[in-house]
């Protein structure tokens, strides 16, 4: 169970997005794993042959705990057969199972379309099933099933319907949810690739189901006060299981952070009329779906600052400061179900501001989804939120440990300022830091908070 963020302490695995018998290589995910704030994907830390799973599923362990064994590859001698003894009849040894005709990334797609990979024969190079073969084994299965022949007439009852034979597509996931909340698949219209339910289709069925039963038949038994909860009750209270556990943790690293971290504090206001202009005038010649937002400007800025002024960019560990030389921006996003969690941008310093706006939609989506790497929560070396688009103009954050600083921006907003001795209206941003005075003092926090106003008074170099 590797760790997926300095105050993470145990995990529990959700989904195994390999099975035994898979070749992965050196970074193929191979797991979803539960760490109270959010769910994560795992990448596998060597190649070889899954050998077997050592953890169930939903079963919570601490981290370090193994959760699966990976056998080395005949590259490495682990499968090399041990020689015969002198004389002996050597053993007519059975053909090895072919592993490795299906990447995990392809298994995954299998997962997610309801498709069973084992009966598929492959197209690809040397067998190997391709994600053409697993899309049209879907649509196959989706097919309507020929309707069977039928006997010579013969006297025979009324027959009793039976339910469609063809195999309803679905992921694993969705089909114990389903299970859970007492959903028929059957009945369940996907809004998936291909057609596939999906979980979002299984908990609209859920919550749906109790209004078509809440008007009874005629003649039915009036309902009883001691009803079984139901599927909206429960997913309710999971719902509300996972938002306590989020709090939980989170309040908890917050609380050390007060305790342990000696904070300060700093603040400044800063003009945004040239960087406004700037991106209104480049935005008049965007499609809307690749328009620049406020926000990519100041995480560019905050980014190229933390390269500047190390001093605030890295970890307080064992009681010594380390810089990092890589600029790993930790963005905060609210998660729909409530809570936050803060994923990496990973060099965002060097990200041009296109890139950097694509790869933030992409986190975004990803992190409300459940589907970050560990990667993402474990390497952020300074933390960013923003609470402008909530009205708030001015935020001071709680350092995030190990990390040593945690920026803040507000709101946007339209203020006078007196330029070249004239007043006008602007529009400006309250910035702020909070830093740990063990790894830096006033001085270099103010020059980070400088530097973020002077880069941003020139956007075009951004």
């Amino acid at each position: 169970m590797p760790s997926l963020g300095a105050d993470m302490e145990h995990g529990k695995v959700v989904e195994w997005l390999v099975k035994p018998g898979d070749y992965v290589h050196r970074g193929d995910l191979i797991a979803e794993v539960d760490t109270e704030k959010t769910v994560m994907e795992v990448e596998s830390f060597e190649e070889g042959i899954v050998a077997e799973f050592l953890v169930d599923l939903g079963e919570t362990v601490p981290v370090g705990t193994p959760i699966a064994r990976i056998t080395g590859t005949p590259a490495d001698g682990a499968l090399v057969p041990p020689k015969a003894a002198p004389g002996a009849t050597p053993a007519v040894q059975p053909p090895l199972e072919s592993v490795g005709h299906a990447t995990p990334p392809i298994r995954h797609l299998a997962h997610e379309l309801g498709v069973e990979i084992e009966h598929l024969h492959g197209t690809g190079r040397q067998g190997a099933i391709t994600r053409a073969d697993v899309e049209a084994a879907a649509e196959r299965s989706a097919a309507p099933a020929p309707p069977a022949a039928t006997p010579p007439a013969a006297p025979t009852p009324t027959p009793t319907p039976t339910p469609t034979m063809g195999r309803v597509r679905s992921s694993p996931r969705a089909r114990r949810l389903a299970a859970k909340l007492g959903v028929d698949l059957a009945g369940v219209r996907g809004t998936g690739p291909g057609n596939a339910v999906t979980e979002a289709d299984l908990r609209a069925e859920a919550l749906a189901a109790p209004l078509s039963a809440s008007v009874p038949e005629r003649g039915a038994a009036p309902p009883s006060d001691t009803a079984a909860p139901t599927a909206e009750t429960a997913t309710a209270t999971e719902a509300a299981e996972r938002i306590a556990k989020l709090r939980r943790a989170v309040g908890e690293l917050m609380a050390r952070s007060k305790r342990e971290v000696p904070h300060y504090y700093l603040s400044t206001t800063i003009d945004l009329g040239a960087a406004m202009a700037w991106m209104q005038r480049i935005n008049s010649e965007r499609p809307i779906a690749t328009r620049l937002v406020p926000a990519a400007l100041l995480l560019a800025a905050a980014a190229k600052a933390a390269k500047e002024v190390p001093d605030i960019n890295g970890f307080f560990i064992d009681g010594v400061f380390k810089p990092s030389p890589a600029v790993h921006l930790g963005v905060a996003v609210a998660l729909r179900g409530g809570g936050i969690v803060a994923p990496a941008l990973h060099d965002a310093d060097t990200l041009a501001l296109d890139q950097l706006m694509e790869r933030l939609r992409d986190l975004t989506v990803r992190a409300r989804a459940g589907h970050l790497q560990r990667a993402e929560m474990a390497d952020p070396t300074i933390t960013v939120t923003n609470l402008g688009d909530l009205g708030v103009e001015t935020v001071f954050g709680v350092i995030y440990p190990p990390q040593v600083a945690l920026v803040g921006f507000g709101r946007v907003v339209s203020q006078p300022r007196a330029i070249d001795g004239l007043i006008g209206v602007r529009p400006t941003v309250t910035a702020t830091l909070s830093a740990d005075h063990r790894a830096s003092d006033g001085l270099r926090g103010s020059l980070f908070l400088a530097r973020i106003d002077e880069l941003l008074q020139k956007p075009e170099k951004l």
